[in-house]
């Protein structure tokens, strides 16, 4: 028992260590620039005006032009049960330190935000995202062309008033964040059907990213 304890603490010190210093140098396995994604997502809405189908096939297509290897170009899109909220999303990109995806709702909806292990940066491509943290008595309002980074580990409430949808970049550990992802699903919802989507996509770009060597 006592070897068998020491081994345990010797792997979870070794692990810390390594998580540590990965988690320093983030920086160096990232391929999206988040001055490039803001600037083509406003150039896409330059482009196409409120035409949300034209400005998302935009920026589809120029992402995958710059990063054939990386970018998922089906558009295979399904449902998103998270903090209360609900809406729809494909994703461009998903690795274990940064995903890209299409996310919004035609409707409306509201929730928590989550508090996350990576910055997220929500760049609001038709439509407009409220926002607010504790404490505030006025709402952060985030039109067409704008970006709501909201940081890692911070939190806040989000409404999407009537309609909106965005580019949505994170960066950081993206694992941990899919627990949040599934949250209302497992608890709520039980979308199973749905989820197993969410789980099949995330993982078959995940892994295909490993194969190439993306972290």
């Amino acid at each position: 028992m006592a070897r068998l304890s020491t081994s345990l603490a010797i792997l979870i010190g070794v692990l810390s260590s390594i998580i540590y210093l990965v988690d320093r140098n983030l920086d160096s396995f990232y391929i999206f620039k988040t001055d490039h994604l803001h600037d083509l997502a406003k150039r896409g809405i330059a482009a196409h005006g409120n035409d949300t189908r034209a400005i998302v096939d935009y920026i589809t297509t120029e992402l995958h032009e710059m990063y054939p290897k990386h970018v998922n170009m089906k558009q295979e899109w399904f449902f998103n049960n998270h903090g209360g909220a609900m809406g729809s999303m494909f994703i461009i990109h998903a690795s274990i330190t940064e995903y890209l995806i299409i996310y919004g709702s035609a409707v409306g909806t509201d929730g928590h935000s989550g508090r996350h292990t990576a910055d997220d940066y929500f760049h609001i491509l038709t439509g407009e995202e409220w926002a607010y943290k504790a404490g505030e008595y006025t709402p952060e309002i985030y039109p067409a062309g704008s970006v709501h980074h909201l940081e890692r580990g911070t939190v806040k409430q989000y409404k999407i008033p009537e309609h909106c949808f965005a580019l949505e970049y994170a960066r950081g550990w993206i694992p941990p964040m899919m627990f949040f992802g599934f949250g209302d699903s497992l608890t709520s919802t039980l979308d199973f059907p749905t989820m197993w989507t969410t789980t099949a996509v995330t993982a078959r770009e995940m892994v295909g990213n490993l194969l190439v060597g993306k972290f």
